[in-house]
């Protein structure tokens, strides 16, 4: 039955998404690297990567560990890097610091030391930031904080570079987006609701609200919390819309946005507010653990939920990126639940490796002779698409955050596959072995693609 269920919802989401494609033996034409002045045979790229894989970040990395295995074997299988193959290792750190730093502690000793690294969350990032400069190892992040990026005063850019735009304008552009469509949200007052720490506190910014003001939209200036194990969070959201909240901004992931659009079931409010989050409140496992929270309408209860999509998604089947991902994913059997952001992201991670480490090597000359300084010198510089998912560009290493983004939804696909569900009665629906029922989760897009406003302390959008 299981495997029965599992391979009907993989057939339905590849029709949804594209149609598969035929095994390629060689990069497609629209792969543009760097060509190659230094040939890397037998020779390794370690993608060295760490962070929370088996805590509350586990819905996504480790999505993320299944799409950089899968890209490294089709790029190794396409040449590598310039024939040397690609490898990784990765270590679970559970969300704890202290493991964090231990594990640094570690990469950084060897002999020689990692030239480049890839972390997860914020808290990371800000915990290694000052440790990075001084070791002189530069790190991508898929997103962070400003503080992560550039420092208390946030104008201090270190060697963490992030492909999504920080947090903080991704709330400044949800804002900007909510005061030109005063039409469907008059008055807008938002209650911030989040987990602690340093990437559920990452958009709660006093910069951030004296832009939403000017955008006419008012946030509230008390926030509520909540722990990632939190189950019943109606106190904390009841707070928040009896000071006048309609819109909920969530930075959290996979079961935080579920947490809060219970709560607003649960309440009753589900036709007085607006639920929304950062980019990560729109992945495919914020859709799936809702499958047991449902609404009045009988869907999952984060329907319609609002976020920042700054990449590429699933549903895009023209981009040729998203064709070759979902040919593979569909190949592997790649399950629904690793068809979300991460997944995407191990991919693109592995595609951004390949040009930094062509360029870098190019321009010294050999694999060994890569350093640290050297890599920064590269992402300074670099201006590239991984996969055409997104677009890479650190404007000469003045910025540590990628500034394009779009506002879209969440929703869920009708029987047919033809649009949009409008009740659980027209919905896409499959039975788990579990004994719980499958909605499909599609991402709508609002907005085209558009700069971020820059609220970082003392940035240029910064009242």
């Amino acid at each position: 039955m299981r495997k029965w269920t599992l391979g009907l919802l993989l057939l339905l989401m590849a029709a949804l998404w594209v149609a598969p494609a035929s095994a390629q033996e060689a990069l497609p034409d629209w792969i543009e690297h760097s060509a190659c002045d230094v040939d890397l045979t037998g020779e390794t790229v370690t993608i060295t990567h760490f962070g929370d894989i088996s805590g509350s970040f586990a819905f996504i990395t480790q999505p993320l560990l299944a799409g950089i295995a899968d890209a490294i074997e089709y790029f190794n299988a396409r040449g590598g890097v310039c024939g040397a193959d690609l490898a990784q290792e990765n270590r679970d750190t559970g969300g704890d610091l202290a493991q964090t730093q231990a594990t640094y502690d570690d990469y950084s000793s060897r002999e020689p030391k990692p030239n480049l690294l890839v972390l997860y969350a914020s808290a990371d990032a800000e915990l290694l930031r000052q440790q990075l400069i001084e070791d002189e190892i530069p790190v991508l992040i898929s997103a962070g904080s400003a503080e992560g990026l550039y420092g208390e005063d946030g104008q201090t850019p270190g060697f963490i570079y992030a492909t999504n735009p920080l947090y903080v304008d991704q709330f400044g552009m949800f804002c900007r987006y909510i005061g030109a469509n005063a039409d469907r949200f008059p008055e807008p007052v938002i209650g911030y609701i989040s987990w602690p720490g340093a990437f559920g506190e990452a958009a709660f910014t006093a910069e951030a609200i004296a832009y939403c003001a000017t955008q006419g939209v008012t946030v509230l200036e008390d926030n509520e919390s909540f722990l990632p194990t939190s189950t019943d969070i109606t106190t904390q959201v009841q707070n928040l819309t009896d000071a006048g909240a309609n819109i909920l901004y969530t930075n959290t992931l996979a079961s935080g946005p579920v947490a809060v659009a219970r709560a607003i079931v649960d309440l009753g409010l589900e036709d007085s507010v607006q639920l929304a989050g950062v980019n990560w409140t729109l992945d495919t496992s914020v859709g799936l653990l809702s499958r047991t929270v449902l609404g009045s309408d009988g869907l999952p209860a984060v329907n319609g939920i609002i976020g920042s999509m700054p990449f590429r998604w699933w549903t895009e089947r023209d981009n040729p990126g998203i064709a070759l991902i979902t040919e593979i994913a569909d190949s592997k059997e790649v399950p629904p639940q690793n068809r979300n952001i991460a997944y995407l992201l191990g991919w693109s991670i592995v595609d951004s490796y390949i040009e930094i480490y062509t360029q870098t090597v190019n321009r010294v000359g050999s694999l060994d002779a890569v350093t640290g300084p050297e890599i920064k010198a590269t992402l300074d510089t670099l201006e590239y698409s991984p996969l055409n998912l997104y677009n890479i560009n650190w404007q000469a290493g003045a910025t540590r955050a990628d500034s394009m983004n779009r506002i879209a939804q969440m929703n869920f696909a009708n029987a047919d596959m033809s649009g949009v569900a409008t009740s659980g009665s027209d919905a896409l629906t499959l039975p788990l072995p579990d004994g719980t029922t499958a909605f499909l989760p599609i991402v709508v897009p609002l907005t085209d693609f558009e700069m971020t406003p820059d609220l970082r302390p003392g940035g240029a959008d910064a009242p």
